[in-house]
């Protein structure tokens, strides 16, 4: 199997592949090891996308790592002892640009010292009226671990969730069904619309509106 190593180069790590029998390469791999926590994982999704990606530990935050250790995961996968799940993703549109997300999309303030105004719509019925706040976060059940579960203090495992970020009035969060579809519309900006923790931003003004919905695409995880 060949296997492309994301994230810190280690020694220790190519001592286990060679031993296990896995070849690395730099181009063209049949699985991208993600090394280091659930951010190396987001990051190499955005990278090498719908590669299946193998999480290997490296950090001691990594919810979605085996709690085994790396040596035996890595002797199970040459064994053929693994699954791989399709993960769906999310994708925000502004106009011609699409940003797509393993984890959440994320509409938020671009000045820290100024809330934005905006209105929401899910499968075009507005919900409330105008929300003050920081933004707004729209996760899948792989994301809802995350930022969203900073915000609502919940996480879900079907369908798609949408937390109001620090908004002046009481909004609770939703839980929708994972084909539905989120338009957002700012009132007052600015704003940026982010994927994950990607460094690619879209820069949002008044009166711009982003469409935000399940994506076509998926991730495949490998489960041992």
């Amino acid at each position: 199997m060949k296997v492309l190593i994301f994230g810190e180069q280690n020694s220790e790590l190519q001592v286990l592949l060679d031993t296990h029998g896995f070849e690395v390469v730099e181009s063209n791999p049949d699985v991208v090891i993600s090394y280091g926590g659930d951010g190396a994982l987001l990051k190499s999704e955005h990278a090498y996308p719908q590669i299946p990606k193998l999480l290997l530990r490296n950090s001691k935050i990594c919810k979605l790592c085996s709690p085994l250790p790396n040596e035996l995961v890595l002797e199970k996968i040459a064994n053929g002892s693994y699954t791989i799940d399709e993960v769906w993703k999310i994708e925000g549109k502004f106009h011609d640009q699409t940003i797509t997300a393993l984890n959440d999309i994320v509409v938020h303030n671009a000045d820290p010292r100024h809330a934005i105004r905006y209105h929401v719509w899910v499968n075009e019925k507005q919900v409330g009226d105008h929300v003050i706040g920081d933004g707004i976060v729209i996760a899948n059940p792989l994301g809802s671990t995350g930022y969203y579960r900073s915000i609502t203090h919940s996480f879900f495992e079907v369908g798609m969730g949408l937390a109001f970020n620090n908004s002046t009035e009481t909004s609770d969060h939703m839980i929708l069904q994972e084909d539905s579809s989120i338009r957002i519309s700012i009132i007052r900006g600015p704003a940026f619309l982010y994927a994950d923790n990607q460094i690619e931003r879209i820069q949002l003004a008044d009166h711009n509106e982003v469409l935000i919905k399940k994506s076509d695409t998926s991730a495949r995880i490998i489960r041992v």
